[in-house]
């Protein structure tokens, strides 16, 4: 039996057809427009109208006009269409994504840490059918590769600019690295005013002010400005640096076991603030499916586990 008159729904096909003939007017543009025959138009806009239970519009064999009833429902079936459309976009999103590829940057010895292998463990055990791209990313460009969506997340070392939100993972204590033949290498520890007057590595322009400010601890907790030396782009470049005596810099405990180097020592700073180990990802993508996943793999590997600050042996 037929549903009687104005109790079926309309189609979205039905309310686009609707849509561009009430921008256009009329039937002939509108086919041409939508790539279908007259005839066909005008039959669905016919069903449209049986099914809404409305006339739409106003014809004559010189002109279409909506009609009162018309024009109240453009709006209404737009915002339709487009909330259709948002829907559809986030489907293939998560779709794509949770059945294909997510892009994580790592900077330093992220990659070495913990609670990094904890959660893309758990990421991995959460979405089986993800595969999981790891790039080691350099100081001077791993916010920027962030923030412009090129990775989707990154496990990093706080602070960092506007835009990007943070998950704390763990903390660990900063330590001094010198070169070797310093003369403050050979001490069991130091005070940040016994390093006032040495140069400190610098980074490029690129890099956000306020991260290596940090990381500089410039200015210095009684005012002093840090003297900048060479400018390195990796961790290996801040290295070679310091072994060659051409700067210091400080760098998280961990680097004692993981970055060992001839030529470089490394020494505690008994009044240089900790270090935060965060996983980091745009504010604005927050919600895309591959960041979510992430997201959420770390908030469950940081509820099941426990992790020691320094790499495991």
């Amino acid at each position: 039996m037929p549903e009687p008159e104005g109790t079926a729904e309309p189609s979205l096909h039905q309310l686009r057809l609707f849509l561009a003939l009430g921008e256009e007017l009329h039937f002939g543009r509108a086919a041409a427009r939508l790539h279908i025959a007259q005839p066909t138009l005008s039959r669905q806009i016919k069903e449209l109208e049986k099914r809404l239970g409305v006339p739409l519009f106003s014809r004559d064999s010189r002109s279409v006009t909506l009609t009162d009833g018309g024009r109240a429902l453009m709006e209404e079936a737009r915002a339709t269409v487009e909330a259709m459309g948002r829907l559809r976009l986030r489907a293939g999103q998560w779709a794509r994504t949770l059945r294909a590829h997510v892009v994580v940057g790592t900077v330093g010895a992220e990659a070495a840490m913990p609670y990094t292998h904890a959660v893309l463990k758990h990421l991995r055990a959460m979405h089986p059918a993800l595969t999981v791209e790891i790039r080691a990313l350099g100081f001077a460009e791993h916010l920027a590769r962030l923030l412009s969506g090129d990775i989707d997340v990154a496990f990093l070392r706080p602070p960092v600019p506007p835009g990007v939100e943070l998950l704390e993972l763990a903390t660990e204590p900063r330590i001094a690295c010198l070169p070797a033949n310093d003369p403050l290498a050979q001490r069991p520890q130091l005070h940040l005013t016994d390093l006032g007057e040495r140069v400190f590595v610098d980074v490029p322009p690129e890099v956000p002010r306020v991260w290596w400010d940090f990381w500089a601890m410039d200015p210095r907790p009684d005012g002093t400005r840090v003297r900048y030396g060479p400018v390195v782009s990796d961790m290996e470049g801040l290295l070679h640096t310091v072994a060659t005596g051409q700067g210091i810099c400080f760098l998280p405990a961990a680097a004692r076991e993981l970055f060992p180097r001839p030529g470089v020592r490394y020494v505690d700073v008994v009044d240089l603030s900790p270090s935060i180990s965060a996983l980091g990802w745009p504010v604005e993508h927050r919600d895309r499916p591959a960041v979510r996943a992430v997201r959420e793999a770390a908030t469950a590997a940081m509820s099941a586990a426990h992790w020691e600050h320094t790499p495991s042996p």
